[in-house]
């Protein structure tokens, strides 16, 4: 039989086994225990002879549907699943460095993971080298010196700066690294960076997968080895999936494809209209023919994602009257949503960095991150436009 599309996927997959009573849809299974009357049964779904489950904290059935689906859409040998997609990193590096291990990365990556490189693994005696993101040399260089993680976000939050997936998982290869990517902006719809040569992906289910900005939960695919590990990790230390978080993620990627192809369609059209605005100063989105990461977007995006960002004259003063004149958009933390979410990285994505660490990852504090939704573009354009038009006069003339 021939592999699915990816909305048939999407809808059907990694939900047949949980059916129950006859009913369609996923159930959420409340339980924390399972319940057994043979104790040698018990035993085998205890240490894993026997497929089954005995307490939430380890598996569930809700939960085990979302982990397959994603499976599925990701082409992976095997998937796990967490509370929140920071848990899904942390967890994964915690599984995977020990002290004296070295990593290599880019400085482009997402705040709280920024923070995971410079505070938290140089305390457990990681080495951490970041690279510049899209210096595909220097990464190799640093990548042949030696490294047990090369650790990987294309696109990045907030830039959507972009790596050459295939090159860098072949460097990695060759010094025996075990090759991460954060799939978070791509999604699989956009994205397979198994195919491209990386050993796992990791997801903030909470955006683009769930979709709704009603559940958080994290995800990590891929060799089934290392994912085994991760899961064991995971068990232990508690950062578990909840039913019913995995129930809303699980109904909300049923129109994963529709919805992300909506986003990409609007957000290049958004970019597109940014670029004739006399205020903006700087647009940043992979589908624009001057972005630096265009070609390699081309090559290895199916399209170019819902995500850009952009930077504005007047920096914070500007996003201060600018905001909150958007009538169809919400100024939150979260991204990936049927809804237009916008808000400046010092609030969102690079919270948790100070001015002069943001400065350094290149991303002004006027800068904007805009996470399209599937409204209708003629009313996201107008929008937008009502609301540079509302910017006080001084802003126009730094």
């Amino acid at each position: 039989m021939n592999k699915q599309g990816m909305a048939t996927r999407a809808l059907w997959a990694g939900e047949k086994d949980s059916l129950a009573f006859g009913a369609t849809q996923v159930p959420v299974v409340h339980s924390v225990s399972f319940g057994y009357d043979d104790m040698d049964e018990w035993y085998d779904v205890a240490v894993g002879n026997k497929t089954g489950h005995i307490y939430g904290r380890n598996t569930n059935p809700t939960v085990q549907a979302f982990e397959e689906k994603i499976r599925i859409l990701e082409d992976a040998e095997a998937a796990t699943s967490f509370s929140t997609g920071m848990a899904a990193i942390s967890n994964t590096l915690g599984t995977l460095l020990f002290p004296g291990d070295r990593i290599v990365s880019i400085k482009d990556t997402y705040g709280g993971t920024n923070k995971i490189f410079t505070e938290f693994l140089p305390k457990q005696n990681v080495e951490v080298e970041l690279c510049e993101t899209g210096d595909h040399e220097a990464i190799e260089r640093e990548v042949a010196k030696g490294c047990k993680v090369l650790y990987l976000e294309s696109p990045t939050n907030p830039t959507v700066k972009l790596t050459n997936i295939e090159r860098m998982a072949k460097a990695g290869k060759e010094v025996g690294a075990i090759v991460i990517v954060d799939n978070t902006f791509a999604t699989p719809i956009n994205q397979k960076p198994l195919e491209l040569g990386a050993d796992l992906v990791v997801h903030s289910a909470t955006k683009f997968l769930g979709g709704h900005a009603d559940a958080l939960g994290g995800a990590v695919c891929g060799r089934k080895e290392l994912v085994d590990a991760i899961y064991h990790y995971r068990e232990i230390n508690g950062a578990t999936l909840d039913p019913m978080a995995a129930y809303l993620l699980i109904r909300g990627m049923k129109t994963l494809k529709l919805r992300v192809d909506k986003q990409c369609e609007n957000a290049i059209q958004i970019a597109r209209y940014l670029q004739t605005v006399n205020v903006v100063e700087s647009v940043f989105y992979p589908g624009l023919e001057d972005h630096p990461g265009h070609d390699i977007a081309k090559k290895q995006m199916e399209n170019f994602g819902g995500m850009l960002s952009f930077s504005v004259k007047g920096g914070v003063d500007t996003v201060r009257h600018l905001l909150p004149k958007l009538k169809f958009a919400n100024r939150a933390a979260n991204l990936g949503s049927v809804e237009t979410v916008v808000g400046p990285s010092r609030t969102t994505s690079h919270v948790e960095c100070t001015p002069e660490e943001r400065a350094a990852m290149g991303i002004p504090e006027g800068l904007i991150r805009y996470s399209a939704g599937i409204e209708d573009i003629d009313d996201l354009i107008m929008d937008l436009e009502q609301a540079f038009q509302s910017l006080p006069e001084h802003v126009f003339s730094k």
